[in-house]
This record gives structure tokens, C-alpha cells and sequence, in this order.
């Protein structure tokens, strides 16, 4: 039962995935023009290379942004079912706070949060 099920779940994904390619193929615009296969930034040119290499401090930040914030939003589930845990409620959320406060410690004192 499982596997028909798969199966049509299967199947119907890729019939719908073909299908939208093919009609957007037919009733999509055809304008093939040179100026469209250029690299188009703000209107002027490239010089050199436009591979520059970014400073690793913004996605070092980046990073630490988006796990701090992945982590507080983990806060609302737990508030939401704080009273049906009982007694391990506050010494779970305690833990939880005490690894996110280690985490931006460790980070704060590595210099990862500061701008340069």
C-alpha cells in the first residue's frame, strides 16, 4: 500500500514539474538577443575579474546571526508547553540559555563580533 502510494506521489511530482516546463517553454517570450547572454550590473561593464574574494568576517557574522536567531525562535515552542513540562521546565530552558550564552561568550571573546 505504501509503495502505490509512493509511487503516485512519485509520478505525479514529475508529471507536474514536466509540465510546467513544457508549457512554459510554449507560451513563454522567444527574444534571443546577444545583450541578453551579457553579465548585466547596473549598466556598466565589468573590469577584470568580478570573482572578488569578501572579507570572511561578514559570513563569520552571517553565520552567528542565523544560529543565535534559529536558537531564540526555539523559545516560543518551549513557552507554548512550559506548563504541561512540569518541574523540568525551568531547569531545561536554564540549560538551553546557559549553551546560547556560552556560544556568544565564546564568540565575543574570539572577536568575531566586531566590525572591522
Amino acid at each position: 500500500m505504501y509503495f502505490t502510494m509512493f509511487i503516485t506521489v512519485l509520478l505525479t511530482a514529475v508529471v507536474l514539474v514536466v509540465g510546467a516546463y513544457v508549457i512554459a517553454k510554449l507560451i513563454g517570450p522567444r527574444s534571443y538577443n546577444p545583450v541578453k547572454g551579457e553579465p548585466f550590473e547596473c549598466g556598466i561593464p565589468t573590469r577584470g575579474s568580478s570573482w572578488m574574494p569578501a572579507h570572511i568576517g561578514y559570513y563569520l557574522f552571517a553565520i552567528l546571526f542565523l544560529m543565535f536567531d534559529i536558537e531564540t525562535v526555539f523559545l516560543y515552542p518551549w513557552a507554548v508547553v512550559a506548563k504541561s513540562l512540569g518541574v523540568m521546565a525551568l531547569p531545561s530552558l536554564g540549560f538551553f540559555l546557559l549553551v546560547l550564552i556560552f556560544g556568544l561568550a565564546y564568540a565575543w571573546r574570539k572577536g568575531a563580533l566586531e566590525w572591522k
